[in-house]
């Protein structure tokens, strides 16, 4: 449940996108949120982040809560970079 500024935006957001004949559903609901909350000067600076994490001198565990914390992001927030799969590196 959003609170606070958000609440307040979806509420005005909603209102907007109902009075227009739009068809709020979830996919309308994250495309809004992300428009408004990580916009996309954002997403790229975290793609970047995320293609240019390597381990180095972390260890395996540490590398991998790094690589899983940034894959959340990546999957919600920037759906055009696909599957992990297309994310590897060679």
């Amino acid at each position: 449940m959003l609170v606070g500024e958000a609440e307040h935006w979806w509420r005005g957001t909603h209102h907007m996108l109902t009075a227009r004949g739009v068809v709020v559903d979830w996919e309308c609901f994250r495309r809004m949120f992300l428009e408004k909350y990580f916009p996309e000067s954002v997403r790229h600076v975290k793609e970047a982040e995320f293609m240019r994490l390597h381990q180095g001198g972390m260890t395996v565990s540490k590398y991998a809560m790094k690589f899983e914390h940034k894959l959340v992001f990546i999957r919600k927030a920037s759906p055009r970079l696909g599957s992990v799969g297309s994310l590897r590196r060679d």
